[in-house]
């Protein structure tokens, strides 16, 4: 068996960091071979020479790949890595970074969770209660399995997200009215959950103003928008549902004066106003080379900090760890007075943009980031 077979490499799950860069070349000739093997009608069209993903004509180095070459240690997902014909790594949960602080709070009505949902899908969340922690602890213990029951049944995660957010909001409204407190119908969360699969497809779902983004080539991409009254679509939806925009003293816009968000799972006594709990979702493929993590994030951190800002911080962090711990301490060392809950997922170009200039501007970060970005 030569070093370089992929079956080799799947189950011994080969460390392609300690091999020679000659070891390391054969491995992805075999892999590029393989690849090329199965994509091509006949073994006439298999190339010889070497991986060349772009056609371009220059040599990739290992470097280029982006992967392997960080501080995050993660073997190949070589199933993936096939299918797709680009080498995807394994995302290990024991590497995803998470934090959740009370801050000035009497209560914590964050919640989050990590798991491995299926084989090949990863399950990220962060829920954001208000009025109680009803709603976010009714989504922390059963949003997970509506989706897991919806993914047997579809394939598009997308619709599987949608369906799963709407289903856990009839089941919530059912729980709650067999409260005798009238009062629980007022309880409610946001709701960001992303679902990773295969290594490479990145789904997010999200109601409310938690957060998902991603950071590639160093830059902040916002996979999430929030839904306050401040968009002019979700206030228009808003009025013609026959709910009202008022604001406060400090200018900031509410649902029939009372929640700052258009979309929540829970608020049932808002229902009749429009606030609706039916997640605007995004799909986006990972590029390994390029995107270094995923970040979900409660409005604990997002009132004061804006991607960039969480970016550039996470960026200058050893492991996804100390930058989930991080970025929850320096929300509240900036005056975040809410719950600051963050998720950090590692990807493949971890560690590639460290920069040693980060700068913080307390004034620009409270006028242009969280509730008014």
């Amino acid at each position: 068996m030569i070093i370089g077979c992929p079956a080799y490499v799947c189950r011994k799950r080969l460390d392609l960091k300690r091999l020679g860069p000659t070891f390391r070349c054969c491995v992805w000739i075999s892999l590029d071979r393989l690849v090329r093997s199965l994509h091509s009608p006949s073994n006439t069209h298999a190339s010889n020479s070497r991986f060349d993903p772009d056609s371009s004509g220059r040599p990739t180095t290992w470097d280029s790949f982006g992967i392997w070459d960080n501080r995050i240690d993660e073997p190949i997902l070589l199933p993936s890595s096939i299918r797709y014909g680009k080498p995807i790594p394994k995302i290990s949960l024991s590497k995803v970074g998470c934090a959740s602080l009370i801050g000035q709070r009497k209560e914590n009505e964050d919640r989050y969770q990590v798991s491995q949902m299926t084989n090949d899908i990863l399950y990220f969340a962060v829920f954001d209660g208000h009025g109680g922690a009803q709603a976010a602890d009714f989504c922390h213990k059963y949003m997970e399995q509506h989706i897991k029951e919806l993914v047997e049944k579809e394939d598009n995660l997308e619709v599987v997200l949608t369906n799963a957010f709407l289903n856990v909001d009839k089941e919530l409204a059912k729980h709650l009215h067999l409260s005798a407190d009238a009062s629980v119908l007022s309880a409610g969360t946001t709701a960001t959950v992303a679902l990773l699969r295969d290594g490479i497809e990145l789904v997010v779902a999200s109601v409310g103003d938690s957060r998902a983004m991603l950071c590639r080539k160093g830059k902040a991409l916002k996979l999430t928008l929030d839904h306050t009254p401040e968009r002019k679509d979700e206030k228009e939806r808003i009025r013609k549902s026959g709910g009202f925009v008022t604001w406060n003293s400090l200018g900031q816009p509410h649902v029939n004066g009372r929640l700052a968000m258009t979309r929540s799972i829970g608020d049932f006594d808002l229902k009749n106003a429009g606030v609706i709990a039916e997640p605007e979702t995004k799909r986006t493929s990972l590029h390994h080379v390029h995107d270094a993590f995923l970040a979900l994030t409660t409005d604990g951190i997002n009132f004061i900090m804006n991607s960039q800002e969480i970016c550039d911080v996470i960026n200058q962090c050893n492991d996804p760890k100390e930058a989930a711990q991080r970025i929850s301490e320096q929300a509240l060392q900036y005056g975040a007075d809410d719950n600051s809950t963050i998720i950090v997922v590692p990807f493949g170009a971890w560690g590639k943009h460290k920069s040693s200039d980060v700068s913080f501007s307390f004034s620009r970060s409270f006028v242009s980031s969280g509730r008014w970005a």
